[in-house]
């Protein structure tokens, strides 16, 4: 090949890429347009999106990495649970609508304070939490460090005490510099649309794909900027796996612990049973014939996990000293 054949052959790349990133970014922009809008609530430098509605004890729902607020819409939780609660879902940092503002390192624990931050200017005081999948990591670290706040904890299919694995290594790549932004750009959203029903069987089995989630997380899950964010956890994960630091037992709230049986992404019933041991006071529901979207699945196990927990904490003393 001549220099000025490869010359060409690197433009005509150059061009399919830059093309490739103009066509991604339209259909990222119309996914948002076609959003059911909340409201938002301006924070420590960012904004946060959250869907709200319903009167009574606060309870706040956090979404597992690469979906959003809707998650809980679809699931049936939101609207059922609106029925007795104040339910605020909120769209995490670089999900759904929330933006995730560059240069901060978005761990949990940073999530965790960015949610109770927005708590309270919302004036919910006291509330029950429930986080899904990555967002059950936020979910603790919020009983952890606002105890004061949190009247209970749901953790759904957490992965609470994560190994080493060579498929969290590879989910990270997107967030490297340079390399990271042509493969969140140009390559990875055709790639998951093209592999997303094989995904969806992946992240429901043994129980049916539920599509009303299916539908509407397509369009976000292949966004840009949100290939960023969960690279970015996935890379998070990894850190916690290679330096484990993890531990639960101080949590004194109630703590309601669910996971399906046929999990497939990672044991979270082993999880969910480690995570039982250590706290004593809490409650455990392993949910036969469900996945990894036991709440999309089963969401009636989760929303009667929220009244046992709401039940625990009006009888149970308020936190006087943070631990």
């Amino acid at each position: 090949m001549t220099a000025k054949s490869r010359r060409n052959l690197l433009l005509l790349l150059a061009a399919a890429t830059a093309g490739l990133a103009l066509y991604n970014n339209l259909l990222a922009r119309r996914t948002l347009a076609g959003r059911p809008l909340g409201r938002f609530v301006h924070v420590r430098g960012t904004k946060l999106h959250f869907l709200e509605a319903g009167h009574g004890q606060s309870l706040l729902l956090l979404h597992g990495n690469g979906a959003s607020a809707e998650d809980f819409m679809t699931s049936g939780i939101f609207g059922e649970a609106a029925g007795k609660y104040r339910v605020l879902a909120f769209d995490r940092p670089g999900f759904g609508m929330s933006p995730r503002p560059i240069g901060r390192s978005w761990t949990a624990g940073a999530q965790a304070d960015l949610i109770q931050a927005a708590a309270e200017k919302l004036d919910v005081e006291r509330y029950i939490v429930v986080g899904h999948s990555w967002g059950a990591a936020v979910a603790l670290e919020i009983a952890r460090r606002h105890p004061r706040s949190v009247a209970g904890v749901i953790v759904v299919a957490g992965y609470h005490y994560p190994p080493p694995r060579l498929a969290l290594a590879i989910s990270s790549l997107p967030a490297v510099p340079l390399i990271g932004t042509v493969l969140r750009h140009a390559i990875l959203p055709s790639l998951v649309r093209l592999n997303w029903r094989w995904a969806m069987k992946k992240i429901f089995h043994p129980a049916m794909i539920a599509t009303p989630f299916a539908a509407t997380t397509r369009g976000l899950a292949s966004r840009p900027s949100q290939l960023r964010s969960i690279s970015a956890e996935s890379f998070l994960m990894l850190a916690s796996a290679l330096f484990p630091n993890r531990r639960y037992a101080d949590i004194a709230v109630p703590v309601g612990i669910i996971a399906g049986a046929g999990d497939q992404l990672f044991d979270a019933k082993a999880e969910a049973l480690r995570l039982h041991a250590e706290i004593n006071h809490s409650l455990l529901d392993i949910v036969l014939a469900a996945g990894h979207m036991v709440h999309q699945s089963k969401p009636q196990a989760v929303l009667a996990m929220i009244d046992k927990v709401a039940a625990l904490a009006s009888v149970a003393d308020p936190v006087l000293e943070p631990l």
